[in-house]
């Protein structure tokens, strides 16, 4: 399996702003904007430290994974949540010829913790033999950052303040998660049942 992004959050959708006041950073001088790029990199590294302890996407993005099997032919599990629509799925044989499944085959099953795609007959279309199938779906809680639950978008801040603060800190003790970003994200961690399956 290989998952990749097809978009990234757009600076728009970043709290520069709202982060410099979190860190107390004094306004209204002519660098005002100076730092703003690394504030910018602390948030989406921020970003992306919850999303992946969580297991969910924060801010809404395109996303594309490619299977050479189905894990389960009767329900393939998405590996992030949660998943707002799914895009084309496309059939891919050994040779690179591409087969577009009709929508009418497959949809969304939209679980907050295990998203799926499922067939609307019995099982998945067969991926061709030496082939793969590519399936295209936008994942998110948010289309912006104060669409987002408050408990997370402190997190974040908290975060990013942290990575902030400790900057030049290479040492493990100073530089792992702080207990309140675990405390405020651990309800929306994904639950691991039978081993750790998906379903």
């Amino acid at each position: 399996m290989m998952l990749m992004e097809e978009s990234e959050v757009a600076q728009a959708a970043l709290p520069v702003a709202g982060f410099k006041a979190h860190l107390r950073q004094g306004t209204g001088f002519a660098e005002d904007g100076l730092q703003d790029e690394v504030l910018d990199g602390f948030l989406r590294a921020a970003l992306a430290a919850i999303e992946a302890r969580t297991g969910k996407v924060l801010l809404a993005r395109g996303f594309q994974m490619s299977l050479s099997d189905w894990r389960d032919a009767t329900g393939q599990a998405l590996p992030v949540a949660p998943v707002t629509a799914l895009g084309p799925v496309v059939l891919v044989d050994r040779d690179g010829d591409e087969t577009v499944l009709d929508p009418a085959l497959y949809r969304l099953d939209a679980d907050m913790q295990r998203p799926r795609l499922v067939p609307m007959a019995t099982l998945l279309p067969v991926i061709p033999r030496g082939g793969l199938v590519r399936i295209g779906f936008t994942a998110g809680m948010a289309e912006t950052f104060d669409g987002l639950p408050a408990d997370l978008r402190q997190a974040v801040k908290l975060l990013a303040a942290h990575y902030y603060e400790y900057r030049d800190e290479t040492g493990l003790s100073a530089g792992c998660m702080p207990f309140g970003v675990t405390s405020l994200i651990e309800r929306y961690r994904t639950v691991r049942l039978l081993g750790g399956g998906t379903r």
